[in-house]
């Protein structure tokens, strides 16, 4: 069976975290607590704030601005933590301080803000990577080795869904604002249709059915893709529900069930046709110490991008996203 190496094994960096919310509370705990790296300083446009963080994790410096953060000498790689609808801006932000940066998924919303950060960094010589964490927890590591031996065949399906009841959140929550690109696609759907493009590749073709929230963005989506002759995609997202959030891969020779939740650590089961099973399970304290070590590792050789979660990666999952948003309806204010 095929591991990712131990995070505590990757070289130490120092991160400085922009946008100290609530999904970079879970980033500290997991780089401190799982990894040799530390958090040399924090921005947030409250003083306040960031010196909450900052006396909560011990971290040396708290800005009340982005542009201080990411000026500090101490900062050797930003993580974006911020909105979707501000992640291109705070990117291009810590790019041109001279800034390696790790931006929050969904990177942004749309592929042509994509393209800006990454020719941003490509012109800066800056390492760049969307930090879609699940292609780096071992459970995935391990369903791509067994996906590559053969083991349930050649692969024509995958169904995943992610659903979270948020529709009790009011109208002004990130969530159900557009103007925070909000909605159930770039916050949830992304973790299904980017762990499709993991497993099965860049889809020729899309079709998509959804429902729209009272605030103009997507409460629910249903996403059909389609990958040659015969391989397809069967996704979901929604607000209104906390689905099972599982996912299943089947071949011609059996399947794999993912459990619950399929886009965190987790195990799975591999059932052949032939009646045989097995299942893969691993106890993982935290989730995001393995694409922070990933990072650290890139920064250490010298990389701008990472194999595992490359650049054409970012792309093809935000042309397929936008093709969805497309065919639902929802537009973002200053697209």
């Amino acid at each position: 069976m095929t591991y990712p190496e131990d995070p505590r094994t990757a070289p130490s960096v120092r991160w400085g975290v922009l946008a100290p919310g609530g999904i970079a509370h879970v980033f500290a705990q997991a780089v401190l607590g799982h990894t040799r790296s530390t958090i040399a300083a924090v921005g947030s446009r409250s003083l306040a704030r960031a010196e909450q963080f900052a006396a909560q994790y011990d971290v040396p410096a708290a800005y009340g601005s982005y542009e201080e953060l990411v000026r500090d000498d101490a900062v050797d790689v930003v993580y974006v933590a911020s909105p979707h609808s501000e992640h291109r801006d705070h990117a291009l932000l810590a790019i041109e301080a001279g800034k390696p940066v790790l931006v929050e998924k969904a990177f942004t919303r749309n592929e042509a803000e994509a393209h800006e950060i990454l020719d941003a960094a490509r012109a800066a010589g800056v390492f760049c990577m969307e930090a879609m964490w699940t292609r780096f927890l071992p459970h995935v590591v391990a369903l791509r080795s067994v996906l590559e031996r053969g083991e349930i065949g050649d692969v024509v399906s995958l169904l995943a869904d992610h659903g979270q009841a948020f529709g009790h959140l009011p109208h002004t929550h990130r969530l159900h604002n557009p103007d925070l690109a909000g909605g159930a696609l770039l916050d949830l759907g992304v973790y299904p249709v980017a762990f499709a493009h993991d497993l099965l590749g860049r889809p020729d073709r899309v079709q998509a059915t959804g429902s729209l929230t009272p605030t103009g963005v997507d409460g629910q989506v249903s996403m059909a893709l389609g990958f040659g002759d015969r391989v397809q995609a069967c996704l979901h997202t929604t607000l209104w529900s906390r689905t099972a959030t599982t996912a299943v891969i089947g071949g011609t020779e059996g399947r794999v069930e993912v459990a619950s939740d399929f886009y965190r650590p987790t195990a799975f089961r591999v059932v052949r046709s032939d009646g045989s099973q097995w299942e893969y399970a691993r106890e993982v304290d935290g989730g995001f110490q393995y694409q922070a070590a990933e990072v650290a590792r890139c920064l250490s050789d010298g990389a701008t991008q990472s194999q595992v979660m490359s650049w054409s990666d970012t792309i093809d999952v935000l042309r397929t996203l936008d093709e969805v948003r497309r065919q639902v309806g929802v537009t973002y204010p200053g697209e």
